[in-house]
């Protein structure tokens, strides 16, 4: 079994900018692995690389949205 680390992280929304507690679980080297958010409201946005969170509140369009203008169009693993 591989090693992992998990701390404890404040994220903000990737729309609005409310901050959130997360839970993020890394690799040995430091990867990212997977998150869970602590703080009521808040639920975690799907992204290969980081942890990234949103307010439950935010419509899926709004998430999409924000993430492609901070990140660039995210490509589904089904799209290779």
């Amino acid at each position: 079994m591989t090693e992992t680390h998990t701390k404890g992280e404040s994220h903000g929304c990737i729309v609005c900018g409310k901050l959130y507690q997360l839970y993020v679980v890394t690799d040995a080297q430091g990867k990212f692995v997977d998150a869970k958010v602590m703080s009521e409201g808040g639920r975690l946005v799907k992204h290969p690389q980081r942890a990234l969170v949103a307010c439950e509140t935010h419509t899926k369009a709004e998430v999409e949205a924000a993430v492609a203008r901070a990140y660039g169009i995210q490509k589904d693993d089904d799209d290779d």
